[in-house]
């Protein structure tokens, strides 16, 4: 891969969409069910809810796709793209479990916790985690500000 591919998004038929976007899409649409629920308009409150209960599972699911290079999310690291086809060969298993505890909400200290009571090497669950940068991935939503 030359410099330039590194730093750019891909190109073809990657579906490539906006975190922010379909957040409100999805927090819209969640309004509008509540509302309904409710028998009136709930407004905003309906949409800060929506951010409290679900934006953390929303944007870790978006981030997965990402990494995972099934969707390109213009707001998240664009050298992160695919990175876990990319990536981790020899860890392949490793990493299958790692992704399977993200994709549940676990953190990396729930997966430190597994790999120590399952008394596996933790240079490579280390690795992972550190490169994957849980952390630095996380998106602030406006309405957490």
């Amino acid at each position: 891969m030359n410099d330039f591919n590194a730093c750019c998004p891909p190109a073809g038929n990657v579906d490539r969409q906006s975190v922010w976007d379909v957040s409100r899409q999805e927090a819209d649409e969640y309004k509008w069910i509540e509302s309904e629920r409710a028998g009136c308009d709930l407004g905003e409150a309906a949409l800060k809810r929506w951010v409290r209960e679900h934006w953390w599972g929303f944007l870790r699911a978006r981030w997965i796709e990402h990494l995972q290079g099934a969707r390109y999310w213009i707001e998240l690291d664009h050298n992160d793209f695919g990175l876990l086809v990319r990536e981790f060969r020899e860890e392949r298993m490793l990493l299958n479990d790692i992704v399977t505890f993200l994709k549940n909400g676990k953190e990396n200290l729930d997966i430190i916790f597994w790999a120590e009571t399952c008394k596996l090497p933790i240079d490579p669950i280390l690795n992972i985690l550190e490169r994957l940068d849980v952390n630095g991935n996380r998106l602030i939503h406006y309405f957490d500000k």
